[in-house]
């Protein structure tokens, strides 16, 4: 199987990103692009809680990899004035962990837990109390000995972050008290992100290869950043040192990536739906033994973007391939023309 730790659009998070990110991030509100609906009920929630002096209430993000929340969740802290302390579900692995970060965090500090829904049950547990009480109860000893201890904490924030929203146990998710899905970005507000990033690394770009940038990014800020930075490094050796429209459409065609911003696995996904199976439906546990890909990954990083993007439609009965995926694949030959596929299906649509 082969390896898809270096796809160019995967929005999940790379070790690459990690230090150009930090220099590319927006630290305030108003430098932040996109999720207006977000960042508007944000910023009042946020001047509320400084004119009364108060902890921000806890916040959920949810939505696809790469759209901003952890950068939104620096921003709150940023805007608050207070500290800000990352961490994530699956690095939380006891009780022990969670309180050795709760009882340093200072008052009216925002604490960001990615992958929240990762978290182990009797972690989540003893989180319940630290959001609703700011206090942690310890049991101390076993047995018939075994006693409580409640340790106050300092008041705080916690905005947890996740890309299943529907896999947060009810009581975790009922203590938030905002909650915001993040929206995949227009081309538009993409063609911003990359004027702004080109910009702060120094890159000369034309608003052509912006915009071709922009198409291609999968409506994702994560993946047009990556893109930006890989077409810079091609520009640099082989050109002279500027992006211009040609030198953006042949590094794309390097990077194998379509005009729909859809790479090998992509392809090969809608390709075996409909000549494998017909164009569906098709259990998802059959695509992944037919690409020999895990079910989890498809599910996870390839088939939101194809499901938005119009090119397979999920169903009860199954996956199936649109009209458009027969058509960007060249195979209309094996469409039938008096049916679009999916157009009875998506009554059904899950």
């Amino acid at each position: 199987m082969e390896d898809r730790d270096d796809r160019v659009v995967n929005g999940e998070f790379a070790e690459e990103d990690i230090d150009i990110e930090r220099s590319l991030r927006p630290k305030r509100l108003s430098e932040y692009i996109g999720q207006k609906n977000v960042t508007d009920n944000l910023k009042v929630f946020i001047d509320a809680a400084m004119m009364r002096k108060e902890s921000l209430d806890h916040v959920l993000f949810y939505g696809p990899p790469g759209l901003g929340k952890t950068t939104l969740a620096g921003i709150i802290a940023s805007e608050l004035g207070v500290d800000f302390r990352i961490t994530s579900g699956p690095a939380i692995e006891k009780a022990g962990d969670l309180a050795a970060v709760l009882t340093n965090l200072n008052e009216g500090d925002v604490l960001f837990i990615d992958e929240i829904h990762r978290l182990h049950r009797t972690v989540e547990e003893m989180l319940y109390s630290a959001m609703e009480d700011f206090a942690l109860d310890i049991i101390i000893g076993k047995g018939p000995s075994a006693r409580t201890l409640r340790v106050d904490l300092n008041k705080f924030t916690l905005v947890g972050a996740t890309t299943r929203a529907g896999s947060l146990a009810a009581p975790l998710r009922d203590r938030f008290g905002i909650i915001s899905k993040f929206e995949m970005y227009t081309p538009e507000e993409l063609v911003q992100i990359i004027r702004r990033s080109a910009k702060l690394l120094g890159v000369s770009i034309d608003e052509e290869s912006m915009a071709e940038l922009a198409k291609r990014s999968r409506g994702t800020p994560r993946i047009a950043n990556r893109l930006l930075r890989r077409i810079r490094d091609i520009a640099q050796v082989r050109g002279n040192g500027d992006i211009d429209i040609d030198i953006t459409r042949k590094s794309l065609k390097a990077l194998r990536i379509d005009d729909l911003g859809l790479e090998s696995l992509d392809r090969q996904i809608l390709t075996t739906i409909i000549t494998q199976f017909k164009g569906g439906p098709v259990g998802i546990n059959a695509i992944a033994s037919a690409v020999g890909e895990e079910k989890v990954t498809i599910e996870d990083a390839y088939e939101p973007y194809l499901i938005q993007s119009g090119l397979i439609f999920r169903t009860q009965k199954g996956r199936i391939a649109s009209e458009l995926a027969y058509r960007h694949l060249g195979l209309e030959a094996l469409l039938d023309k008096g049916d679009d596929p999916g157009k009875d299906q998506m009554k059904m649509e899950i």
